[in-house]
């Protein structure tokens, strides 16, 4: 570890990616494991254990719980196995092929609110915070730029709102040209992104409604699904115009030259909830202390993950064909406390990805309920619903009671301390961190909905 240490501090790229790949191999299980004499031993119900993921940075939890021996440490043997789309995350997942599985944050609350397939799923844990951006094709960017304010060193100043985008989707629709961007999924965080940046810029994304459920009504901006690792080629090609989306693809069409990520999440909602590991509330009821030791693993590696020492190794684990298999040097633009925007504009982001700072891991109700609200405002949700419908619905998906079940007992064995739990009623305290400055208070939804002069109420 030490030499990594020192080699991430080398500025040479050649000196970087060596370090980088080098990561990738050897002997990677844990370093500095705890007592075992301070360790409690939960009686496992299903020790081997099949999980889901989909090839994106933010896997990562899953990926070092099993690299650096916390699953093992846990007592569980476990499988990771790749998915080719979140449609298959979720249905194997509720068919039981999967017993858990990398989801995207509304995947869970979707299938609980009426909106695509219907299922009792639980998140006991929340993988990440922040992670994704918005990257546009050269020629959207050529027409943006001019539009952006510029820095006293002569780079555009970020963030960067939709309102420079506006004009350029203002001449495609003159020349009856429909501007056409991508998401990952109609519920994916990656939706609700792009679509309360476009609408803070004026820009209507559209409305979901029974007859069109592409989310196409009234739209200015054509959205539509690619999967993650074919956006970059799909842009190239000319289909799309941008997307949003997760590492490492955005800094990929920085890597290839074929698009500009123009804003980070964070800088559309600081510290936002990502991704949560999902499943069924009949597996955690029939196999509550697994769903504990699933949840202890976890959090030890998400916290492995936010020393800033090990994320090197974390970028060489990740790169790995099983896992990610991206260039180990494009996952480390955005792994190792930078962001890539236009190419050599390359700025500080040290909580791009947060695994467990900010208490990250833990399911907050009020995160569940933004994602209530976003789906209610371009309607997945069709019909206005009272404030204790969204608080019900959240306590229906989100689980800290199995979170904190696990943290305790890390706790004891030494691994966290007191103050790595969260004092919380589920809640987080009201916050306006949005790049439209708009205040969000979990506790009153329908108030923060009438807010917003486009979308439903």
């Amino acid at each position: 570890m030490k030499k990594i240490i020192y080699v991430l501090k080398a500025a040479a790229l050649g000196l970087l990616v060596t370090a980088l790949n080098s990561c990738g191999g050897g002997d990677t299980k844990t370093e500095g494991s705890v007592d075992s004499t301070a360790k409690k031993t939960l009686a496992i119900e299903k020790p081997q254990l099949k999980f889901g993921f989909i090839k994106l940075t933010d896997m990562a939890p899953l990926a070092i719980a099993k690299e650096m021996g916390f699953f093992e440490e846990e007592g569980l043997f476990v499988t990771l196995e790749a998915q080719s789309n979140w449609k298959n995350v979720l249905d194997r997942v509720i068919d039981g092929e999967l017993d858990g599985s990398h989801m995207l944050a509304g995947q869970p609350i979707a299938a609980a609110s009426g909106f695509g397939r219907q299922a009792e799923l639980v998140t006991v844990y929340s993988m990440d915070l922040n992670g994704n951006a918005i990257t546009v094709s050269n020629d959207v960017w050529a027409a943006m730029k001019p539009n952006v304010p510029k820095g006293a060193d002569g780079k555009p100043v970020h963030p960067i709102k939709a309102d420079a985008l506006k004009p350029v989707v203002e001449s495609y629709k003159k020349q009856n040209k429909p501007f056409k961007m991508a998401i990952t999924f109609p519920v994916s965080t990656h939706n609700y992104e792009i679509r309360y940046w476009l609408a803070a810029g004026g820009l209507n994304p559209g409305l979901y409604t029974a007859e069109n459920v592409e989310g196409q009504v009234g739209a200015e901006v054509m959205l539509s699904v690619t999967p993650p690792p074919q956006m970059p080629a799909t842009m190239e090609a000319g289909t799309i115009f941008g997307y949003c989306v997760g590492e490492p693809w955005n800094q990929q069409a920085v890597f290839k030259q074929v698009g500009v990520p123009v804003i980070t999440d964070m800088e559309i909602w600081k510290n936002n909830p990502e991704k949560v590991f999902g499943m069924t509330k009949k597996f955690i009821e029939e196999n509550p202390n697994t769903a504990i030791a699933v949840t202890k693993a976890l959090i030890k590696a998400g916290k492995w993950l936010d020393d800033p020492a090990n994320r090197a190794k974390a970028v060489g684990i990740l790169s790995r064909t099983a896992y990610v298999g991206a260039d180990s040097v494009v996952i480390a633009n955005s792994m190792t406390g930078t962001f890539e925007f236009e190419k050599g504009d390359k700025r500080e982001a040290k909580d791009f990805n947060v695994f467990f700072n900010y208490n990250a891991t833990y399911p907050f109700y009020s995160d569940a309920v933004w994602y209530l609200t976003q789906m209610r405002r371009w309607g997945q949700i069709t019909e206005t619903k009272a404030d204790t419908w969204y608080d019900e619905t959240a306590k229906k998906v989100y689980r800290p009671d199995v979170w904190l079940s696990a943290a305790k007992m890390l706790v004891e064995e030494g691994v966290l301390k007191e103050t790595d739990i969260p004092q919380t009623n589920g809640y987080k305290p009201a916050t306006s961190d949005f790049i439209d400055g708009m205040e969000y208070d979990g506790t009153k939804p329908n108030d923060y909905l009438k807010k917003f002069k486009i979308g439903n109420k």
